[in-house]
């Protein structure tokens, strides 16, 4: 860094925010550090929201005890919301009229779910899960409900369906794909997890779109279905995915990668963007994969391995070495946990099924590219060397 003193600013602050900050000061970086972030809470974990958070075993997943920011010298600037970034001078505005200086800045803004299309805002019983706020309103309506219209059955569709089961309402999952998690894993698996909702008693309508979620007196009442169906819902939940936050980067002259591409905001393979001194990580940056192709991934560990890389090219400290990508979730008692990079259209080769729990194997052109499992954490795990160099999956069959 130079010699100047606006040090690093995070506009952000989630996990990645808090890893790059950590980073930073463990690379030895001494100038000021400062997180932006539009929530009025600390940093914190999102991943348990739709799992413990939901089921009320756990409150707020702090990332940091209150103590860390003060004894890291990092500044927190809580509930304030970024409106735009000037490159040219090296600074960003905030809602409030503020302008904060930066020598270095980070865009780690992260995901806005989509809201229904259409629906009118402040539906009573009409939720989306992204904040903990988000959580925390959709958990205090669960004990005066009975029914539950889950709409998308992506991962947190599926964990918000499973949690809502467990905790005694009557659920049902709708989607239009022939199985939940087709886009993400392929129908062979989907049908897997389909099985599994089923056995637990949710309402699986696949195949089948939503026409209208029916309102009455401001409270949701229904949920319509492009088959003619209507199904009585106390709560609905809105999980149809989720686009970066890059509205503020309006005439900044960032680049943004195209939405074919995953979209969020365009960097190189180590997180640097069109603007000198600007870097993105975490859900909202499409950093350039090992092939040199655009990939924006929604992953924990992706986000703090993106996090230490970012912090290295800021201070020139140690990066941490690549690993094998790897997330999971948590529905009903099982956990299904993902390793690699597979796509929905690889091959599948299911290697391990006893009815309940799986374990399968994924190729493209014959090379080993992920793995996927369900209560077979073992056998998931073990796998990781060989998703570290190629490996034909013929090796494993």
């Amino acid at each position: 860094m130079s010699g100047s003193s606006a040090g690093v600013v995070v506009v952000g602050a989630g996990l990645g925010a808090i890893k790059v900050a950590e980073n930073l000061r463990n690379n030895g970086f001494t100038d000021p550090i400062t997180l932006v972030g539009a929530e009025a809470h600390p940093p914190y974990d999102r991943p348990p929201l739709s799992k413990s958070v939901l089921l009320g075993k756990d409150d707020r997943v702090d990332l940091k005890p209150a103590e860390f920011y003060s004894e890291s010298d990092i500044t927190l600037r809580l509930d304030e919301r970024v409106t735009a970034v000037s490159a040219a001078d090296r600074t960003i505005a905030l809602a409030s009229g503020t302008i904060v200086a930066y020598d270095a800045l980070v865009l780690a803004t992260g995901l806005d779910p989509r809201p229904f299309p259409g629906l009118t805002e402040n539906v009573r019983g009409v939720h989306v899960l992204r904040t903990y706020d988000d959580a925390v309103a959709l958990r205090g309506e669960i004990d005066s409900a009975s029914t539950a219209v889950v709409i998308g059955a992506g991962f947190v569709g599926c964990e918000v369906a499973a949690g809502l089961a467990t905790r005694g309402l009557t659920v049902s999952l709708v989607e239009p794909a022939p199985t939940p998690l087709a886009e993400a894993l392929g129908e062979q698996i989907g049908a897997l997890v389909s099985r599994l909702h089923i056995a637990n008693g949710i309402d699986l309508r696949t195949g089948v779109g939503v026409v209208e979620i029916v309102v009455s007196d401001g409270r949701v009442d229904a949920v319509e279905l492009t088959d003619g169906t209507t199904l009585p819902a106390d709560i609905v939940v809105v999980g149809i995915g989720s686009t970066p936050v890059t509205d503020y980067l309006d005439g900044s002259g960032i680049d943004l990668a195209p939405r074919e591409a995953g979209g969020g905001i365009a960097c190189d393979a180590t997180g640097h963007t069109s603007a000198e001194n600007v870097y993105a990580l975490g859900d909202v940056a499409n950093w350039l994969d090992e092939d040199g192709a655009p990939r924006r991934m929604e992953h924990w560990n992706h986000t703090v391995e993106q996090a230490s890389v970012v912090a290295q090219q800021i201070t020139g400290g140690d990066a941490v070495t690549a690993s094998v990508a790897y997330f999971w979730s948590d529905q009903f008692d099982l956990k299904i946990q993902v390793l690699g990079a597979p796509r929905a259209d690889d091959d599948v080769h299911l290697v391990d099924d006893d009815g309940k729990k799986f374990v399968a194997y994924y190729s493209r052109n014959g090379v080993l590219t992920g793995v996927v499992g369900a209560g077979k954490a073992g056998a998931v795990m073990k796998t990781r060397p060989k998703l570290q160099t190629p490996t034909p999956v013929a090796d494993l069959l």
